[in-house]
Protein backbone atom coordinates (compact mmCIF):
# COMPACT_ATOMS: atom_id res chain seq x y z
CA UNK A 1 0.00 0.00 0.00
CA UNK A 2 1.31 3.43 -0.97
CA UNK A 3 1.04 6.10 1.68
CA UNK A 4 0.59 9.20 -0.53
CA UNK A 5 -2.15 9.85 -3.11
CA UNK A 6 -3.75 12.77 -4.88
CA UNK A 7 -7.18 11.43 -3.93
CA UNK A 8 -8.49 8.82 -1.53
CA UNK A 9 -12.10 7.78 -2.01
CA UNK A 10 -13.75 6.18 1.02
CA UNK A 11 -16.41 3.79 -0.30
CA UNK A 12 -16.29 1.61 -3.40
CA UNK A 13 -19.92 1.86 -4.52
CA UNK A 14 -20.92 3.38 -7.82
CA UNK A 15 -20.72 7.00 -6.62
CA UNK A 16 -17.27 6.60 -5.10
CA UNK A 17 -16.01 4.53 -8.02
CA UNK A 18 -17.02 7.10 -10.61
CA UNK A 19 -15.32 9.84 -8.58
CA UNK A 20 -12.19 7.70 -8.68
CA UNK A 21 -12.63 7.07 -12.43
CA UNK A 22 -12.81 10.76 -13.32
CA UNK A 23 -9.83 11.57 -11.09
CA UNK A 24 -7.86 8.87 -12.92
CA UNK A 25 -8.77 10.54 -16.22
CA UNK A 26 -6.91 13.59 -14.90
CA UNK A 27 -3.79 11.38 -14.38
CA UNK A 28 -4.15 11.65 -10.62
CA UNK A 29 -2.96 8.92 -8.24
CA UNK A 30 -6.12 7.49 -6.70
CA UNK A 31 -7.04 4.88 -4.09
CA UNK A 32 -10.43 3.49 -3.09
CA UNK A 33 -10.83 2.13 0.43
CA UNK A 34 -13.82 -0.22 0.66
CA UNK A 35 -14.88 -1.64 4.03
CA UNK A 36 -16.29 -4.91 2.61
CA UNK A 37 -14.82 -7.64 0.44
CA UNK A 38 -16.87 -6.15 -2.41
CA UNK A 39 -19.47 -3.35 -2.27
CA UNK A 40 -22.55 -4.49 -0.33
CA UNK A 41 -24.84 -1.44 -0.38
CA UNK A 42 -27.32 0.13 -2.76
CA UNK A 43 -24.94 -0.28 -5.72
CA UNK A 44 -25.47 -4.05 -5.77
CA UNK A 45 -29.06 -4.12 -4.47
CA UNK A 46 -30.88 -2.42 -7.31
CA UNK A 47 -32.36 -3.13 -10.72
CA UNK A 48 -29.36 -2.09 -12.79
CA UNK A 49 -31.47 0.31 -14.81
CA UNK A 50 -29.72 3.40 -16.18
CA UNK A 51 -32.73 5.59 -16.91
CA UNK A 52 -32.17 9.35 -17.34
CA UNK A 53 -35.76 9.45 -18.57
CA UNK A 54 -36.99 9.25 -14.96
CA UNK A 55 -35.13 12.33 -13.74
CA UNK A 56 -35.64 16.09 -13.75
CA UNK A 57 -33.73 18.11 -16.34
CA UNK A 58 -30.62 18.69 -14.20
CA UNK A 59 -30.12 15.02 -13.40
CA UNK A 60 -31.27 13.87 -16.83
CA UNK A 61 -28.31 15.79 -18.23
CA UNK A 62 -25.99 14.06 -15.73
CA UNK A 63 -27.64 10.77 -16.72
CA UNK A 64 -27.08 11.38 -20.42
CA UNK A 65 -23.40 11.91 -19.67
CA UNK A 66 -23.44 8.66 -17.67
CA UNK A 67 -24.87 6.76 -20.64
CA UNK A 68 -21.92 7.87 -22.76
CA UNK A 69 -19.46 6.87 -20.02
CA UNK A 70 -21.01 3.39 -19.56
CA UNK A 71 -21.02 2.76 -23.30
CA UNK A 72 -17.40 3.90 -23.66
CA UNK A 73 -16.30 1.66 -20.79
CA UNK A 74 -18.24 -1.28 -22.25
CA UNK A 75 -16.27 -0.87 -25.50
CA UNK A 76 -13.10 -1.48 -23.47
CA UNK A 77 -14.28 -4.19 -21.05
CA UNK A 78 -17.41 -6.31 -20.63
CA UNK A 79 -19.27 -4.58 -17.80
CA UNK A 80 -22.64 -6.29 -18.60
CA UNK A 81 -23.84 -3.07 -20.27
CA UNK A 82 -26.48 -3.60 -22.95
CA UNK A 83 -28.33 -0.85 -24.76
CA UNK A 84 -31.83 -2.26 -24.89
CA UNK A 85 -33.80 0.83 -23.93
CA UNK A 86 -36.49 1.66 -21.40
CA UNK A 87 -40.25 1.89 -21.80
CA UNK A 88 -42.96 3.45 -19.65
CA UNK A 89 -46.25 1.60 -20.07
CA UNK A 90 -49.39 3.70 -19.53
CA UNK A 91 -52.41 1.89 -18.12
CA UNK A 92 -55.05 4.62 -18.53
CA UNK A 93 -55.78 7.95 -20.22
CA UNK A 94 -54.15 10.02 -17.46
CA UNK A 95 -50.88 8.16 -17.82
CA UNK A 96 -51.12 8.40 -21.62
CA UNK A 97 -51.42 12.15 -21.27
CA UNK A 98 -48.35 12.28 -19.04
CA UNK A 99 -46.14 10.28 -21.41
CA UNK A 100 -47.24 12.48 -24.31
CA UNK A 101 -46.32 15.59 -22.32
CA UNK A 102 -42.97 14.09 -21.29
CA UNK A 103 -42.24 13.23 -24.90
CA UNK A 104 -42.49 16.93 -25.77
CA UNK A 105 -40.25 17.87 -22.83
CA UNK A 106 -37.71 15.31 -24.10
CA UNK A 107 -37.72 16.93 -27.55
CA UNK A 108 -37.02 20.31 -25.99
CA UNK A 109 -34.13 18.78 -24.02
CA UNK A 110 -32.77 16.95 -27.06
CA UNK A 111 -33.35 13.52 -25.53
CA UNK A 112 -34.61 10.82 -27.85
CA UNK A 113 -37.94 9.16 -27.05
CA UNK A 114 -40.58 7.43 -29.15
CA UNK A 115 -44.32 7.20 -28.49
CA UNK A 116 -45.52 3.61 -28.98
CA UNK A 117 -49.10 2.66 -29.65
CA UNK A 118 -50.79 -0.11 -27.70
CA UNK A 119 -50.26 -2.58 -30.52
CA UNK A 120 -46.61 -1.58 -30.91
CA UNK A 121 -46.01 -2.13 -27.19
CA UNK A 122 -47.67 -5.55 -27.21
CA UNK A 123 -45.68 -6.58 -30.29
CA UNK A 124 -42.36 -5.38 -28.83
CA UNK A 125 -42.75 -6.72 -25.29
CA UNK A 126 -43.77 -10.36 -25.21
CA UNK A 127 -46.36 -11.16 -22.56
CA UNK A 128 -47.49 -7.56 -22.01
CA UNK A 129 -51.19 -7.73 -21.20
CA UNK A 130 -53.55 -5.96 -23.59
CA UNK A 131 -56.01 -5.23 -20.76
CA UNK A 132 -53.29 -3.22 -18.98
CA UNK A 133 -51.37 -1.45 -21.74
CA UNK A 134 -52.80 1.65 -23.40
CA UNK A 135 -49.53 2.84 -24.96
CA UNK A 136 -45.92 3.52 -24.10
CA UNK A 137 -42.97 5.91 -24.26
CA UNK A 138 -39.70 4.27 -25.33
CA UNK A 139 -36.17 5.56 -24.71
CA UNK A 140 -33.82 3.70 -27.08
CA UNK A 141 -30.56 5.11 -25.69
CA UNK A 142 -31.01 3.75 -22.16
CA UNK A 143 -29.15 0.74 -20.82
CA UNK A 144 -29.28 -2.18 -18.44
CA UNK A 145 -26.46 -3.59 -16.30
CA UNK A 146 -26.23 -6.46 -13.85
CA UNK A 147 -25.23 -4.30 -10.90
CA UNK A 148 -23.33 -6.71 -8.66
CA UNK A 149 -21.27 -8.11 -11.50
CA UNK A 150 -20.77 -4.69 -13.10
CA UNK A 151 -19.17 -2.94 -10.11
CA UNK A 152 -16.66 -5.76 -9.58
CA UNK A 153 -15.70 -5.74 -13.26
CA UNK A 154 -15.42 -1.95 -13.22
CA UNK A 155 -13.05 -2.13 -10.25
CA UNK A 156 -10.95 -4.73 -12.04
CA UNK A 157 -10.77 -2.63 -15.19
CA UNK A 158 -9.79 0.54 -13.32
CA UNK A 159 -7.15 -1.36 -11.35
CA UNK A 160 -5.64 -3.19 -14.32
CA UNK A 161 -5.94 -0.54 -17.03
CA UNK A 162 -6.18 2.85 -15.32
CA UNK A 163 -3.82 2.45 -12.34
CA UNK A 164 -6.39 2.56 -9.53
CA UNK A 165 -5.29 1.22 -6.15
CA UNK A 166 -8.23 -0.43 -4.40
CA UNK A 167 -8.18 -1.95 -0.94
CA UNK A 168 -11.08 -4.13 0.20
CA UNK A 169 -11.86 -5.10 3.79
CA UNK A 170 -10.45 -1.72 4.82
CA UNK A 171 -12.54 0.33 7.22
CA UNK A 172 -11.67 3.99 7.65
CA UNK A 173 -12.24 5.13 11.24
CA UNK A 174 -10.82 8.65 11.06
CA UNK A 175 -9.97 11.34 8.51
CA UNK A 176 -8.02 14.51 9.30
CA UNK A 177 -6.50 17.48 7.50
CA UNK A 178 -3.45 19.41 8.69
CA UNK A 179 -1.76 22.10 6.60
CA UNK A 180 -3.48 20.82 3.42
CA UNK A 181 -2.26 17.27 4.07
CA UNK A 182 -5.12 14.79 4.48
CA UNK A 183 -4.82 11.52 6.36
CA UNK A 184 -7.06 8.49 6.71
CA UNK A 185 -6.66 6.08 9.60
CA UNK A 186 -7.87 2.52 9.10
CA UNK A 187 -9.25 0.15 11.71
CA UNK A 188 -5.86 -1.62 11.66
CA UNK A 189 -4.15 1.65 12.57
CA UNK A 190 -2.57 2.27 9.16
CA UNK A 191 -2.24 5.89 8.04
CA UNK A 192 -2.54 6.85 4.37
CA UNK A 193 -2.04 10.40 3.11
CA UNK A 194 -3.54 12.32 0.23
CA UNK A 195 -4.13 15.80 -1.09
CA UNK A 196 -7.90 15.30 -0.96
CA UNK A 197 -10.43 12.83 0.46
CA UNK A 198 -13.95 12.16 -0.81
CA UNK A 199 -16.23 10.14 1.46
CA UNK A 200 -18.97 8.26 -0.39
CA UNK A 201 -20.31 6.02 2.35
CA UNK A 202 -23.85 5.46 1.12
CA UNK A 203 -26.15 4.97 4.10
CA UNK A 204 -23.31 4.12 6.54
CA UNK A 205 -23.56 7.00 9.02
CA UNK A 206 -22.10 5.59 12.24
CA UNK A 207 -18.35 5.44 11.65
CA UNK A 208 -17.30 8.75 10.15
CA UNK A 209 -18.86 12.08 11.20
CA UNK A 210 -22.09 10.70 12.70
CA UNK A 211 -22.89 14.11 14.19
CA UNK A 212 -22.93 15.64 10.70
CA UNK A 213 -25.43 13.07 9.47
CA UNK A 214 -27.60 13.20 12.60
CA UNK A 215 -28.04 16.94 12.17
CA UNK A 216 -28.68 16.75 8.41
CA UNK A 217 -31.90 16.34 6.48
CA UNK A 218 -30.74 12.95 5.21
CA UNK A 219 -33.14 10.03 5.31
CA UNK A 220 -32.83 6.41 4.28
CA UNK A 221 -35.17 4.42 2.09
CA UNK A 222 -35.66 0.67 2.32
CA UNK A 223 -36.67 -1.01 -0.95
CA UNK A 224 -37.89 -4.57 -1.43
CA UNK A 225 -37.17 -6.49 -4.63
CA UNK A 226 -37.71 -10.00 -5.94
CA UNK A 227 -36.13 -12.15 -8.63
CA UNK A 228 -37.90 -14.93 -10.49
CA UNK A 229 -36.30 -18.14 -11.59
CA UNK A 230 -34.86 -18.08 -15.14
CA UNK A 231 -37.59 -17.75 -17.76
CA UNK A 232 -36.21 -20.21 -20.30
CA UNK A 233 -36.26 -18.92 -23.88
CA UNK A 234 -38.52 -16.01 -22.95
CA UNK A 235 -36.98 -12.59 -23.60
CA UNK A 236 -38.08 -9.28 -22.10
CA UNK A 237 -35.96 -6.55 -23.68
CA UNK A 238 -35.01 -3.43 -21.79
CA UNK A 239 -36.23 -1.76 -18.64
CA UNK A 240 -40.00 -1.97 -18.16
CA UNK A 241 -41.55 0.79 -16.08
CA UNK A 242 -45.28 1.00 -15.54
CA UNK A 243 -48.18 3.28 -14.65
CA UNK A 244 -47.18 3.60 -11.01
CA UNK A 245 -43.69 4.67 -12.15
CA UNK A 246 -45.24 7.36 -14.36
CA UNK A 247 -47.07 8.63 -11.28
CA UNK A 248 -43.88 8.63 -9.18
CA UNK A 249 -40.79 9.58 -11.15
CA UNK A 250 -39.31 13.08 -11.03
CA UNK A 251 -39.38 13.65 -14.78
CA UNK A 252 -43.18 13.46 -14.85
CA UNK A 253 -43.50 16.13 -12.15
CA UNK A 254 -42.43 18.60 -14.84
CA UNK A 255 -45.46 17.66 -16.96
CA UNK A 256 -48.30 20.19 -17.07
CA UNK A 257 -50.97 17.67 -16.00
CA UNK A 258 -49.01 16.00 -13.21
CA UNK A 259 -50.19 18.05 -10.22
CA UNK A 260 -53.88 17.71 -11.13
CA UNK A 261 -53.55 13.96 -11.72
CA UNK A 262 -51.80 13.49 -8.36
CA UNK A 263 -54.64 15.34 -6.61
CA UNK A 264 -57.08 12.65 -7.69
CA UNK A 265 -55.08 9.72 -6.30
CA UNK A 266 -56.02 7.72 -3.22
CA UNK A 267 -53.30 8.76 -0.80
CA UNK A 268 -54.29 6.00 1.65
CA UNK A 269 -53.87 3.13 -0.81
CA UNK A 270 -51.45 0.28 -0.05
CA UNK A 271 -49.12 1.29 -2.88
CA UNK A 272 -48.94 4.88 -1.61
CA UNK A 273 -48.34 3.80 1.99
CA UNK A 274 -45.31 1.73 0.96
CA UNK A 275 -44.20 3.75 -2.08
CA UNK A 276 -44.68 0.87 -4.51
CA UNK A 277 -44.24 1.08 -8.25
CA UNK A 278 -43.78 -1.94 -10.49
CA UNK A 279 -40.62 -2.38 -12.55
CA UNK A 280 -39.29 -5.33 -14.54
CA UNK A 281 -35.77 -6.07 -15.76
CA UNK A 282 -34.46 -9.32 -17.17
CA UNK A 283 -31.04 -10.36 -15.91
CA UNK A 284 -28.40 -12.08 -18.01
CA UNK A 285 -29.40 -15.50 -16.66
CA UNK A 286 -32.97 -15.04 -17.95
CA UNK A 287 -34.53 -14.34 -14.55
CA UNK A 288 -36.67 -11.24 -14.10
CA UNK A 289 -36.20 -8.74 -11.27
CA UNK A 290 -39.45 -7.21 -9.97
CA UNK A 291 -40.05 -4.40 -7.50
CA UNK A 292 -40.00 -2.14 -5.71
CA UNK A 293 -41.20 -0.42 -2.52
CA UNK A 294 -40.07 2.51 -0.38
CA UNK A 295 -40.13 2.89 3.41
CA UNK A 296 -38.39 5.87 5.01
CA UNK A 297 -36.62 6.86 8.23
CA UNK A 298 -34.41 9.77 9.24
CA UNK A 299 -30.68 9.07 9.05
CA UNK A 300 -30.30 8.95 12.83
CA UNK A 301 -33.19 6.45 13.05
CA UNK A 302 -32.15 4.23 10.14
CA UNK A 303 -32.19 1.09 12.28
CA UNK A 304 -35.93 1.55 12.81
CA UNK A 305 -36.53 0.17 9.32
CA UNK A 306 -35.39 -3.25 10.51
CA UNK A 307 -33.96 -6.19 8.61
CA UNK A 308 -37.13 -8.12 7.86
CA UNK A 309 -38.97 -8.40 4.57
CA UNK A 310 -42.63 -7.41 4.63
CA UNK A 311 -44.30 -10.31 2.84
CA UNK A 312 -47.49 -8.31 2.29
CA UNK A 313 -45.43 -5.96 0.12
CA UNK A 314 -43.93 -8.86 -1.83
CA UNK A 315 -47.34 -10.43 -2.37
CA UNK A 316 -48.82 -7.13 -3.52
CA UNK A 317 -45.97 -6.56 -6.01
CA UNK A 318 -46.30 -10.05 -7.48
CA UNK A 319 -50.06 -9.70 -7.86
CA UNK A 320 -49.70 -6.30 -9.53
CA UNK A 321 -46.93 -7.60 -11.81
CA UNK A 322 -49.18 -10.44 -12.97
CA UNK A 323 -51.73 -7.85 -14.09
CA UNK A 324 -49.12 -6.25 -16.34
CA UNK A 325 -46.99 -9.01 -17.91
CA UNK A 326 -47.66 -12.74 -18.34
CA UNK A 327 -44.27 -14.29 -17.55
CA UNK A 328 -43.69 -18.02 -18.10
CA UNK A 329 -43.07 -18.31 -14.35
CA UNK A 330 -43.55 -16.11 -11.32
CA UNK A 331 -41.74 -18.59 -9.11
CA UNK A 332 -39.41 -16.52 -6.94
CA UNK A 333 -35.82 -17.62 -6.37
CA UNK A 334 -34.56 -14.63 -4.39
CA UNK A 335 -35.91 -11.80 -2.22
CA UNK A 336 -33.93 -8.93 -0.71
CA UNK A 337 -34.02 -5.32 0.33
CA UNK A 338 -31.70 -2.44 -0.46
CA UNK A 339 -31.17 0.75 1.49
CA UNK A 340 -30.14 4.07 0.02
CA UNK A 341 -29.79 7.55 1.47
CA UNK A 342 -31.31 10.72 0.11
CA UNK A 343 -31.99 14.30 1.19
CA UNK A 344 -35.44 15.62 1.96
CA UNK A 345 -34.79 19.10 0.57
CA UNK A 346 -31.81 18.71 -1.79
CA UNK A 347 -30.94 16.38 -4.64
CA UNK A 348 -27.64 15.22 -3.08
CA UNK A 349 -25.78 15.66 0.22
CA UNK A 350 -22.50 17.57 -0.04
CA UNK A 351 -20.57 18.66 3.05
CA UNK A 352 -17.00 19.90 3.42
CA UNK A 353 -15.51 18.67 6.68
CA UNK A 354 -12.43 20.78 5.91
CA UNK A 355 -11.14 22.44 2.75
CA UNK A 356 -9.95 19.14 1.25
CA UNK A 357 -12.18 16.53 2.93
CA UNK A 358 -15.54 16.22 1.20
CA UNK A 359 -18.58 14.09 2.06
CA UNK A 360 -20.74 13.21 -0.94
CA UNK A 361 -23.74 10.93 -0.39
CA UNK A 362 -27.53 10.96 -0.37
CA UNK A 363 -27.84 10.58 -4.14
CA UNK A 364 -31.00 8.53 -3.55
CA UNK A 365 -32.29 6.35 -6.35
CA UNK A 366 -30.24 8.29 -8.89
CA UNK A 367 -26.98 6.47 -8.17
CA UNK A 368 -26.70 4.02 -11.05
CA UNK A 369 -27.94 6.60 -13.54
CA UNK A 370 -26.53 9.89 -12.31
CA UNK A 371 -23.19 9.03 -10.69
CA UNK A 372 -21.12 8.95 -13.87
CA UNK A 373 -22.09 12.43 -15.04
CA UNK A 374 -22.34 14.04 -11.62
CA UNK A 375 -18.95 12.70 -10.48
CA UNK A 376 -17.29 14.16 -13.56
CA UNK A 377 -18.74 17.57 -12.69
CA UNK A 378 -17.78 17.21 -9.02
CA UNK A 379 -14.19 16.10 -9.67
CA UNK A 380 -13.74 19.02 -12.06
CA UNK A 381 -15.02 21.33 -9.31
CA UNK A 382 -12.89 19.86 -6.50
CA UNK A 383 -9.72 19.77 -8.60
CA UNK A 384 -10.29 23.11 -10.36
Amino acid sequence: MNTQYDLIVVGGGILGTFHAYHALQKNLKVAILERNSIPQGATVRNFGQVVPSGMDIKWQNFGKESLNIYKDLQSKADLTVRQNGSVYIASNDEELQLIEELSQINKNNDYESVILSKSECIQKFDGLRSDYCKGGLFFPQEISVDSGEMIVKLHQYLKNQEGLDIFYNTTVVETTENNSQCTVVTAEGKKIHSSKIIICGGHEFKTLYPEVFNESDLEVSKLQMLQTKPQGIYSLPGNILTGLSIRRYESFTECESFAKIKEGEDKNSFEKKFGIHILFKQALDGSVIIGDSHEYADAKNADDLGYDLNMDIDEFMINEAKKIIDLPTYEIQRRWFGIYSQCKTKDIFEHNVSPNIHIVTGIGGKGMTGSGGYSKFNINTIFS
